[in-house]
């Protein structure tokens, strides 16, 4: 994957108006299988009532036909789980990118040792594809969810000492695709892996400008299994210095970890940003599903 070719847009960073800002786009969800199984009769019957009793299972299966059928096609929908999913999926057509990525966030306890972070955010990309955005394998892994458009933001901490993009990848995949991927890259530690980070977001003109894939210190990436969405987070120092040696963040905020990054607190930059924002992302489904009461 070659690196990208175009420098970011100034004109998308915290200082520019609504109208240049990009809206949240999600991916359209497939729909829930579901079986429905009369159960045996357990005691001897005369004919009448055997004649009833084969209307009435015949009358449910019919019934749990037209569900599964509902189901199939997304109508119907009383599950949360399914309604959120469907939710998540349809959310972008009116959902502006400052109710996922705020110009100021608040991390209270968020940084080493309980301390409190406020963020800034000093770049937002337009909204595109998935390309040049993640390092090759990473591109490679999260493929079989395929990639419907891709929302990105850089913040640092008051100080400016630290810049971190946090990411929302939003998939082609429905709800078993990426239950799968989650599977994976839990069971392989995929999301540990320093060849598999996320690449950051950089702006001319801000503290981000230096922020390049060598100076990538600590990160973070979560598969979301009631959303067709793959959030991340990747931090780095703002003054442009290069890392040796990366460390996920969940490494990074183990006690006792000596690494860099963890020493400097990084690892907490990447997990307090992503955490965030994912909370964002489900209070907004969540306000989505809400029914009037």
């Amino acid at each position: 994957m070659s690196p990208p070719s175009a420098s970011p847009d100034p004109a998308l960073s915290w200082s520019a108006g609504a109208a240049a800002r990009p809206v949240v786009s999600f991916g359209e969800p497939e729909g829930y299988d579901e079986r429905m199984r009369a159960r045996p009769l357990g005691v001897r019957v005369g004919p009448r009532t055997a004649a009833a009793a084969a209307c009435l299972v015949l009358g449910l299966g019919l019934i749990g036909g037209a569900v599964t059928g509902s189901w199939l096609t997304g109508d119907g929908g009383d599950s949360p789980a399914g309604n959120g999913f469907t939710a998540a999926a349809t959310l972008w057509h009116n959902v502006p990118v400052d109710r996922l990525f705020p110009p100021t966030l608040q991390g209270t306890g968020a940084g080493p040792g309980g301390a409190d972070r406020t963020w800034t955010r000093i770049a937002v990309a337009p909204d595109t594809k998935c390309a040049d955005a993640f390092d090759p394998l990473l591109h490679k892994a999260l493929a079989p969810v395929g990639c419907q458009r891709l929302l990105r933001a850089t913040y640092t901490d008051a100080t400016q000492t630290y810049v971190t993009t946090v990411g929302l990848l939003f998939t082609k995949g429905d709800s078993a695709a990426m239950s799968s991927l989650a599977a994976r890259f839990r069971d392989e530690h995929l999301d540990r892996r320093s060849d598999l980070m996320p690449r950051p977001y950089a702006a001319k003109g801000t503290a981000a400008a230096g922020f390049g894939d060598k100076q990538r210190a600590s990160w973070t990436l979560s598969v979301l299994t009631d959303a067709p969405v793959v959030a991340y987070s990747v931090s780095g120092w703002a003054d442009g210095r290069t890392v040796d040696s990366p460390q996920p963040a969940a490494d990074a905020l183990r006690s006792g970890a000596t690494s860099a990054p963890a020493q400097a607190g990084l690892g907490n930059e990447a997990q307090g940003l992503a955490d965030r924002v994912e909370r964002r992302l489900r209070q907004t489904v969540s306000s989505a599903t809400e029914k009037p009461s």
